[in-house]
C-alpha cells in the first residue's frame, strides 16, 4: 500500500508545499513510516494568511445563521460511515490510538459543532443613553480578523475543530496549523464545505516549527492567536505575540486534583478517578493527576482505583490503553517516577519502566511536594494518592500547584460542594464528576495552563459607535 501524503489546504485548494519539502509521520507504537505531509514553507504560511485575508471581509458579512449552517451540515457529514472509517484509519495509524479514545475524539468532534453553533445567538451588543442629552450609544460585536491556530495531536480532530469553530462562527479567517504528530486526522477538520480562504490548513517539520510559527504571528494581517499544548511552547507563543502586541488565548498544562471527601459515593468516585487518568493513557492536559482523600475513606478508596487500574494494560493494538505518543515522552513518565522513588516515594502500582513508548499504569503514595512528580505535569498514565485529615488540608494540597486549569471534587453535601469547590483554585471545578470533562469555558487562571476561553467574547471586537445630538453643540473654540 502506498504512504499517504497530507497536503497542505490554501484557499480551498488542497498542494504540496511550494518547495517540495515534507516530513515523515511515524507510529508511536511500531515506529514504522505511516504517512508523510508537506512542509510548508516561509512563501506557503504567507500565502495561506493572504487567503484568509481576502476571504475575511465577504465571510464577516455573511450572516450568522448561514454560517451556522454550513457547520451544521458538517456535523452530518462527519458522522457518516466513510469518515468514521477516515477518522479510525488515520488515529490508529498516527497515534496508535486506543479504540476509548478514537471514539471519543469522534464523537466529541461532532458534539461540539453541534453545540457550539449555537453561540450565534451570543452576536449581539449593546446600546445605552449617552451623557449628552439626545446622544446614543451603540456597543457592536465585529468579528477580528485573520486568527492563527495550532491544535495538538492529543484529541487531533476534536481540538482541530474547537480552534477553528469559535473564531469562524464569530466572522472570523483562520490558518490552522496541524501538529507534526497527526496531519492526516487533522486534515478532516477542513472538509466542512467553507467559502474558499475561510479554513486555510498548514503543517510543519518539528524544526521549521518555530521560524514558520513566528512568521505568521508576525503578518499584520494576523489578528489573535489561539494555541493547545505544553506550557513551554505556549509560554514562547506567548512572546512572540507581546512582540506585536497580538493577544492569545493559551489552554495549557494541567495537574488536576480530585479532592474526595469522606461522604462521598465512593465507588463512582473510583470509576471516574480511573477513566479521568487512564483516558488516552493520560495523555489530557485535564488528566486527573492527583487524588486528595480524606484517611477515613482513604484505603477503601485506593482498593477500588487499584483494582480497576490493574485490570487495564498498555500497548498497541487489542490494548485497553494505547502507548505514549513517543520514546522521549514515555521516558520522562518513568523518569519523575524514578525521582520520586529516590527521593522516599512508594509505587504501589507499576514498575517503574517503559517499553518503547509504552509505559503501564501506575499509583504512587508518599508523595511530597519536594518532589518533581508533585508539581511536574506527567501527561501519562500515572496518578498520585495523598491522605489527609481535613477538609482544609485537602484545599490547601489541591491548590499547592502552579497549575489551574481542572479540578474534581466528590462529596453528597450539597452545601460541603459549594463551600470546597469554591476555595479551589482551578478554572473549573466538577462536582461528582471526571475531571475529564469540559466545554467550551475551559480555560487556565494563568501561569502554566494559560489564559482564556474559546467564547464569543474572546473572538470578537467591541465597536462603540456613539451617536451624538441632533441639536448641534457649542463649541468652545
Amino acid at each position: 500500500m502506498p504512504i499517504p501524503v497530507t497536503p497542505l489546504f490554501i484557499d480551498g485548494q488542497e498542494r504540496p508545499s511550494s518547495t517540495g519539502a515534507s516530513f515523515e509521520v511515524r507510529n508511536p507504537y511500531s515506529n514504522e513510516v505511516v504517512g508523510r505531509a508537506a512542509a510548508a514553507s516561509s512563501d506557503d504560511c504567507r500565502d495561506a494568511v493572504a487567503a484568509a485575508s481576502r476571504a475575511f471581509a465577504a465571510w464577516e458579512q455573511t450572516p450568522p445563521v448561514m454560517r451556522a449552517s454550513i457547520f451544521l451540515k458538517a456535523a452530518d457529514i462527519l458522522e457518516t460511515a466513510e469518515y468514521r472509517e477516515k477518522h479510525t484509519v488515520a488515529v490508529k495509524d498516527e497515534l496508535a490510538a486506543a479504540d476509548a479514545i478514537i471514539g471519543g475524539d469522534f464523537m466529541g468532534s461532532i458534539m461540539s459543532i453541534r453545540e457550539t453553533a449555537a453561540i450565534i445567538a451570543e452576536l449581539k451588543g449593546d446600546n445605552a443613553p449617552s451623557l449628552l442629552a439626545g446622544g446614543y450609544a451603540v456597543v457592536q460585536r465585529r468579528a477580528m480578523g485573520v486568527i492563527f491556530a495550532i491544535s495538538p495531536w492529543n484529541a487531533p480532530l476534536a481540538l482541530s475543530i474547537r480552534a477553528c469553530i469559535v473564531p469562524i462562527l464569530c466572522g472570523n479567517t483562520v490558518v490552522l496549523k496541524s501538529s507534526e504528530v497527526t496531519p492526516r486526522t487533522q486534515a478532516l477538520a477542513v472538509e466542512a464545505g467553507l467559502p474558499n480562504g475561510v479554513l486555510n490548513l498548514i503543517s510543519t517539520a518539528k524544526s521549521e516549527a518555530p521560524a514558520r510559527v513566528a512568521e505568521i504571528i508576525a503578518h499584520p494581517a494576523v489578528r489573535k492567536i489561539n494555541f493547545t499544548g505544553g506550557p513551554r511552547v505556549g509560554q514562547a507563543i506567548a512572546v512572540e505575540a507581546a512582540r506585536h502586541l497580538k493577544p492569545c488565548v493559551l489552554e495549557l498544562g494541567g495537574k488536576a486534583a480530585v479532592v474526595v471527601l469522606e461522604d462521598a459515593d465512593l465507588e463512582t468516585a473510583a470509576k471516574a478517578i480511573v477513566f479521568g487518568a487512564l483516558l488516552n493513557s493520560g495523555q489530557i492536559c485535564i488528566s486527573t493527576e492527583r487524588v486528595i482523600v480524606q484517611r477515613s475513606v482513604a484505603a477503601q478508596l485506593l482498593t477500588a482505583v487499584k483494582k480497576q487500574f490493574s485490570e487495564l494494560r498498555a500497548g498497541g493494538p487489542g490494548c485497553s490503553l494505547g502507548p505514549l505518543f513517543s520514546e522521549a515522552s514515555a521516558e520522562h513518565v518513568v523518569g519523575l517516577i524514578r525521582d520520586a522513588q529516590n527521593a522516599g516515594a512508594e509505587v504501589l502500582l507499576g514498575d517503574g519502566k517503559r517499553d518503547g513508548a509504552v509505559v503501564q499504569p501506575h499509583i504512587v503514595a508518599k508523595v511530597t511536594q519536594d518532589m518533581k512528580l508533585w508539581h511536574n505535569e506527567t501527561f501519562g498514565p500515572v496518578v498520585v494518592f495523598v491522605e489527609v485529615d481535613s477538609v482544609d488540608e485537602a484545599v490547601e494540597k489541591a491548590n499547592d500547584t502552579e497549575y489551574t486549569l481542572m479540578a474534581a471534587l466528590w462529596t453528597e453535601n450539597v452545601h460541603t460542594a459549594f463551600n470546597v469547590a469554591s476555595r479551589i483554585r482551578a478554572g473549573t471545578i466538577n462536582i461528582n464528576g471526571q475531571s475529564v470533562s469540559s466545554d467550551s469555558r475551559l480555560g487556565g487562571l494563568g501561569g502554566p495552563s494559560g489564559y482564556g476561553r474559546f467564547s464569543v467574547a474572546e473572538f470578537t471586537d467591541t465597536r462603540n459607535l456613539f451617536f451624538h445630538p441632533s441639536k448641534p453643540m457649542i463649541y468652545p473654540l
